[in-house]
């Protein structure tokens, strides 16, 4: 039991990762702006909730990193080294997000408030970011939930799976 849960892991956490960022980026989000009184208090709702969506990709991706580098990881678990430029790209996505383009969206507002083409170039920016972000994500489940293929070709049965 221990060895099926430490295997399945990954893909639950890649899952999380990719789900979290679709839910939040492309459900919430916009719900927060067509219900809440004023685009500005959506606006600091939605800061707040990419922040804990930045701090969720952060734990998600730096787990993979670790289990992929352990010398006990089962076979699907090395997976994660055939994802693992769009792991550490979508890691990296998101920090710069948190650290770089999110600082800038809210001194644009402050400046100049909704009007300023900084505003909208940062927004712009930081929208683009947290797509390529989603799609690493997306990328990284996809290829950690690949059957495992042996040297001969075959589809390698994962220990636990066979119901018989």
């Amino acid at each position: 039991m221990k060895f099926l849960l430490y295997q399945r892991l990954p893909l639950f956490l890649a899952a999380f990762w990719w789900a979290s960022l679709g839910a939040v980026g492309f459900l919430v989000v916009p719900l927060l702006f067509v219900h809440l009184a004023t685009p500005a208090l959506a606006g600091t709702m939605a800061a707040k909730l990419f922040t804990a969506q930045t701090w969720v990709g952060v734990v998600c991706a730096t787990c993979l990193l670790l289990i992929s580098r352990s010398d006990k990881a089962p076979v699907p678990t090395r997976l994660v080294g055939s994802a693992l430029i769009f792991l550490v790209l979508g890691l990296l996505l998101a920090l710069l997000g948190e650290f770089a383009i999110a600082p800038r969206i809210v001194s644009a507002r402050a400046l100049a408030g909704a009007t300023s083409t900084d505003l909208k170039l940062w927004h712009s920016l930081g929208s683009a970011v947290y797509l390529v972000q989603w799609i690493c994500a997306g990328v990284t489940l996809w290829r950690l939930s690949a059957p495992v293929v042996s040297e001969a070709g075959d589809t390698a049965a994962v220990k636990g799976d066979d119901p018989d």
